[in-house]
């Protein structure tokens, strides 16, 4: 597998293998500095591949941080496997999922993060944002990074396919098609309330796991994406509600 490496804002890398047993593209980000900062670590699978084309941009043991999405496989699966080759790197992540899970599962004690704190690489910093269930996982968070305004935005906007690294094009519609086929979000009445209240953030670029990071509209992105949801969630209810209706 070849792992590609383009820089989508000023020190932030995405690093990009496609997988096409899956069809799906699996993008790490990289965010340089003094501190610098993993998030996404891919699967075990993935980790010489990456860690390559990571060594391209730093030394692999000048990794500090170590962060995801929330604990699966293509956001966590190669951790251990980081904190090996970088001796002072820390796992970070929210402090629920620290508790339940990450400190069982990482070699060394992981760094619990509250919602809103901020880790700094040097001159960019990244606000850590709890986002429980959305787009699933009860351990679920994202980060901004502020002086660059990029938001690295996990699961939202997955698509099937291979894509080119960056776009302006449309990212909603591919991802309500990757949805209609997996169904991989929970459809619950905090998820677009919460999606909107990313796009408050004002996000300059968005960098999703498993798409090209987006250089277009971000806010009218995330909003778009949030209307659909809430329609579905509100066809959901309405499915649910009818179907106790029936049966009393």
């Amino acid at each position: 597998m070849d792992t590609v490496v383009t820089e989508i804002a000023p020190d932030i890398y995405r690093l990009s293998t496609f997988v096409d047993e899956a069809n799906l593209t699996m993008n790490q980000f990289l965010v340089d500095g003094d501190e610098p900062l993993l998030f996404h670590t891919g699967y075990r699978a993935l980790f010489p591949s990456v860690s390559d084309a990571l060594a391209r941009v730093i030394p692999l043991d000048r990794l500090r941080w170590i962060t995801f999405g929330h604990v699966e496989a293509d956001e966590c699966g190669s951790m251990n496997s980081w904190l090996e080759v970088a001796p002072s790197a820390e796992v970070a992540h929210g402090a629920i999922a620290c508790f339940v899970q990450v400190a069982d599962l990482a070699d060394r004690p992981p760094r619990p993060l509250q919602d809103g704190e901020v880790l700094e690489t040097g001159s960019r910093r990244l606000r850590h944002i709890d986002t429980p269930h959305v787009p699933h996982a009860w351990d679920a968070c994202l980060m901004f990074e502020e002086t660059t305004s990029t938001l690295l935005c996990g699961d939202l906007f997955t698509a099937f396919g291979k894509m080119p690294a960056t776009t302006s094009d449309d990212l909603v519609g591919p991802a309500l098609a990757a949805e209609d086929l997996g169904h991989p979000t929970g459809l619950t009445p905090v998820l677009a309330p919460t999606i909107r209240a990313l796009a408050d953030l004002k996000p300059r670029t968005l960098a999703p796991m498993h798409a090209s990071a987006y250089d277009g509209d971000c806010g009218t992105a995330l909003d778009d994406l949030a209307d659909a949801y809430a329609t579905r969630f509100a066809a959901a209810v309405e499915e649910a509600a009818g179907g106790r209706t029936q049966s009393d």
